[in-house]
């Protein structure tokens, strides 16, 4: 392993994604800005895989963007590959799970927004700290983390720098749950077990819509795929046989 890198394990139908630069508490190199796109394409392309887990290693999730190398993600702006890497998770077409043990701060908390989840461990500590760096965030970035907390907690965040705890990210709407550090990992585990056992055309339908990227056209081929695959026929089935249903349906990949 080198030592600044995302490394991907596949279990099951769940593969995870680690962050790994632990000389920096995780922080994102340009290269590894670059590296995660590369590895988000090969994991929705693989119709074995159904969900994703982001993690960082050890006791950090990530410290945000590797500041050595500020002059690059300067010069782009909205452009830069930290955004382009955080816009094609926020894309990723499977359901994605950040979990969060330390610091996820900076370039690290806009990964775990651009996740569809986010469950933290208690020693979980949140921040946005370009006011104190004397920084403009990326447009896409501010907006994402506003739909999610609301203009009022963005604001807070983005004014002060201040770190908030994980229980106050978890009154604010920033994690979905909660957990003592060694329950996070059994926590995700059984969230991404119940994910993949569902239907998959309906949990990748239900993303696009819910992040609202799935104009008329798109919506009502989702409720003629309903009935082109079968899905719905075999959960009906399986709820009247009282069975585990037997989904079959694949994403298709990217569109």
């Amino acid at each position: 392993m080198s030592e600044a890198e995302l490394t991907v394990e596949v279990t099951g139908a769940v593969a995870t994604v680690t962050i790994h630069h632990p000389a920096r508490r995780n922080a994102m190199t340009p290269a590894m800005w670059r590296q995660l796109p590369v590895l988000l394409d090969g994991l929705e392309a693989d119709p074995s895989v159904r969900a994703l887990v982001l993690t960082g290693a050890g006791g950090t999730f990530c410290a945000g963007a590797d500041l050595g190398d500020l002059d690059e993600l300067l010069d782009a702006g909205d452009h830069s590959i930290a955004v382009a890497a955080e816009e094609r998770l926020a894309a990723f077409a499977k359901p994605t799970v950040a979990a969060v043990r330390g610091a996820c701060v900076g370039g690290g908390c806009q990964l775990a927004v651009a996740c569809d989840l986010r469950f933290a461990a208690e020693d979980a500590r949140f921040g946005v700290p370009p006011a104190r760096l004397g920084l403009v965030y990326p447009a896409p970035t501010t907006r994402r983390l506003t739909r999610l907390v609301g203009p009022s907690t963005a604001k807070f965040l983005l004014f002060t720098a201040e770190l908030v705890d994980a229980e106050r990210a978890l009154r604010v709407g920033l994690v979905d749950e909660v957990l003592p550090a060694d329950a996070l990992t059994a926590r995700v585990d059984a969230v991404t077990a119940a994910i993949v056992e569902r239907s998959q055309l309906s949990v990748v339908a239900a993303k696009e819509i819910v992040d609202d990227r799935a104009g008329p056209a798109r919506v009502a081929w989702w409720h003629r795929k309903v009935r082109a695959s079968g899905e719905a026929r075999e959960g009906v089935a399986a709820h009247h046989e009282r069975r585990a249903p037997d989904f079959t349906w694949s994403p298709p990949g990217r569109h």
